[in-house]
């Protein structure tokens, strides 16, 4: 992707249990879910902060690791802790905008020390949850 293309990178296992909906009984289901709401911000950014285009990068761990990318998603499998896959996604792309979305406070640290913008669950489910479907 071109560095002039911000990078949001969002942390699927936090983000997925920010909610008490009942995600605990099929993690796999709810990270699907989480990455389908994503794929339209691709195309269509999160505005007023993140005007398109924009490479979306789900990170996935444990029993939602084998969930795949989609169209507009592209999603890494961290083969040891989530934050530390969101973290090396963060160094690996210096140049480039880089938004993280997660509520974990350890990695916000690990991250803005990098340069990175921080966003919170709340702020990707207000933004990237078509009209007319529940938040």
């Amino acid at each position: 992707m071109e560095p002039t293309v911000p990078l949001l990178i969002v942390d699927a296992a936090n983000v997925v249990g920010s909610r008490p909906d009942g995600w605990w009984r099929d993690r796999a289901g709810a990270t699907a879910r989480l990455r389908d709401s994503l794929a339209r911000v691709a195309d269509a950014g999160l505005p007023p902060e993140l005007p398109p285009p924009v490479e979306v990068v789900l990170v996935v761990e444990g029993r939602a690791r084998d969930v795949p990318g989609t169209t507009g998603v592209r999603v890494v499998a961290a083969t040891g802790s989530g934050d530390d896959a969101v973290v090396e996604l963060v160094a690996a792309a210096p140049q480039r905008r880089r938004l993280v979305v997660t509520a974990d406070r350890e990695l916000r640290e690990r991250v803005t020390t990098q340069g990175a913008e921080v966003y919170g669950p709340r702020w990707l489910r207000d933004r990237a949850t078509p009209p007319g479907q529940s938040r």
